[in-house]
């Protein structure tokens, strides 16, 4: 199906069109599965599949929708890290902040539609931004294995603090 934009109506794949397809699946660690029908795949399977239909558009730019939606912890991190080794510019919509600032080179924060801030990761998503945006409190640290930027949400921000929400960086 990711051959379609370059088709003519009724137009059959070509010998290229399975090399592109091929390569695609295997690009996602998914050749193992190119006979079986997609309903018998787990969520995880399924979204590699989805996005080898992508990547067999042969675009540009790659633009995710919560690409990590209804996945279990492993296969989100599995998948957002195969996104990020792509030679692709990719734009994702990523509701989870954590993942935003642990995997992303440039984050875009809207609300109610209008840029709120963008940049790096560790420039944009502040505890003064995220209470803003979303109205909870935050702690931004640097994660100890990724040394990338590890964000941690509690309750609100006019709530008060209990004394277990409160950390210290060394």
């Amino acid at each position: 199906m990711g051959r379609a934009p370059h088709k003519r109506l009724f137009e059959r794949d070509t010998t290229r069109d399975a090399e592109i397809v091929e390569q695609a699946l295997d690009t996602v660690g998914m050749s193992w599965a190119a006979d079986r029908v997609v309903t018998t795949l787990s969520g995880g399977e399924r979204q590699r599949v989805m996005l080898a239909r992508a990547l067999t558009q042969q675009a540009p730019v790659l633009v995710l929708d919560e690409p990590t939606n209804h996945l279990d912890i492993r296969a989100q991190l599995e998948l957002l890290e195969l996104v990020r080794s792509l030679p692709t510019t990719t734009i994702a919509a990523l509701h989870d902040l954590d993942h935003a600032a642990s995997l992303c080179d440039t984050v875009t924060v809207l609300a109610h539609g209008r840029v709120v801030a963008s940049g790096p990761p560790d420039e944009v998503l502040t505890p003064d931004v995220i209470a803003q945006v979303f109205g909870v409190r935050a702690h931004v640290g640097t994660h100890p294995l990724t040394g990338r930027p590890h964000i941690t949400v509690a309750t609100r921000p006019d709530e008060p603090a209990s004394d277990t929400d409160r950390t210290t960086e060394p």
